[in-house]
């Protein structure tokens, strides 16, 4: 079995979420998460290990030893190993079975699998999907051009990581945290925690300042490290200190000059219901 640390999303099965993550090019869902949407059992795991071995006494070995362990954030929080399929071998367990959700659902899995097809064809799709799914969860259209340039953003500064020399993920996160941390005094971690988030995604969450914040803090260390030619993770780790440095200093300014905190404990996880943009926390601790 494979097993690799990979970035979780969530697709929504018939208010069901199912865990899915890109893996060699493509879309893998979590077996656990599907084996509970279609038979609505709260013993996934246990329902999963007995058709596993159906499954091989039936001569069907190879699904077995298709299926990757990938670690995906779990329901408590953290990042477990969970056995996880690609779409066909997905398609292989459904029909195994028994329920009346299984053609619906084989329809879907087929859908949401072929948009990872188009999105390697047309990049554009997945930016165009993408903003379609904030504008559907009530987000403004200011918010989500801020956030969209804020994917792209960090998405150059990875880019620039790989080219000089961080090629695994806990390097990303390490790096990752040491620009949040000088741009806003805490690691993402600490952050979601001072915003009550558990498995959301931290930026979903941000309002327009916080999110400015950000991009200055990750385009400042792209910057810094282009123009230093910084290689190697020492090097890069001192460019992320300069870049969240650099939006550290400017946030400290815009709160020193406006009397208002930039860093807000307010999150977006009542939207839609709630669509109006949640303000920026005004205490300010001198």
């Amino acid at each position: 079995m494979n097993k690799e640390i990979t970035a979780t999303k969530i697709a929504i099965f018939r208010k069901r979420e199912i865990r899915r993550t890109i893996h060699k090019d493509e879309w893998w869902f979590s077996v656990i998460d599907i084996v509970e949407a279609l038979t609505g059992t709260n013993r996934g795991r246990k329902y999963w290990s007995d058709l596993k071995k159906k499954l091989i006494e039936e001569g069907y070995s190879e699904v077995s030893e298709k299926i990757g362990q990938l670690k995906m954030i779990a329901p408590a929080g953290k990042l477990r190993l969970t056995d996880c399929a690609n779409t066909e071998t997905m398609f292989r367990i459904v029909q195994s079975i028994p329920s009346p959700k299984a053609e619906p659902f084989k329809r879907w899995l087929a859908r949401v699998g072929y948009e990872r097809i188009q999105e390697i064809e047309h990049p554009e799709l997945a930016t165009k999907r993408t903003r379609a799914l904030y504008k559907a969860k009530g987000y403004s259209d200011e918010w989500i051009e801020k956030r969209m340039r804020g994917i792209a953003i960090r998405e150059e500064l990875t880019e620039q990581w790989q080219k000089r020399g961080i090629k695994e993920k806990k390097g990303y996160e390490i790096l990752t945290a040491d620009i949040s941390k000088a741009t806003f005094g805490m690691t993402p971690l600490a952050y979601k925690k001072h915003k009550g988030l558990k498995r959301e995604n931290l930026r979903d969450h941000m309002t327009d300042l916080e999110l400015i914040f950000s991009m200055l803090g990750e385009a400042s260390t792209k910057e810094i490290a282009i123009n230093k030619d910084a290689q190697g993770f020492g090097e890069n780790k001192q460019a992320a200190f300069e870049g969240g440095a650099v939006a550290g200093n400017a946030r400290k300014e815009l709160e020193r000059k406006s009397g208002k905190r930039v860093i807000s404990k307010e999150n977006y996880k009542r939207l839609p219901q709630n669509k109006k943009l949640l303000r920026v926390d005004s205490s300010f601790d001198k």
